[in-house]
């Protein structure tokens, strides 16, 4: 389970549960466990205004350098 940050003022965006190596390109909704932040439509955003992502059906595309993470990720 891995902690979202924001890169700007580094509040809890989300919890989720990343299962194999890599980079954090999109976070499956169902994955999420629990969610702090804002949505204007499509668009997901820190409480300061960061933009972190854009929503696209059952996924968030994440917006590379506006977000820190910690914690341990799943192996597969």
């Amino acid at each position: 389970m891995i902690t979202i940050k924001c890169a700007k003022c580094k509040r809890k965006i989300f919890r989720y549960l990343k299962i194999g190596k890599g980079r954090v390109l999109r976070c499956w909704k169902t994955r999420i466990s629990k969610d702090y932040s804002i949505r204007e439509g499509n668009i997901v955003k820190c409480p300061c205004g960061n933009v972190i992502g854009i929503e696209n059906g059952k996924k968030i595309k994440m917006k590379q350098n506006s977000f820190i993470y910690s914690g341990t990720k799943v192996r597969r």
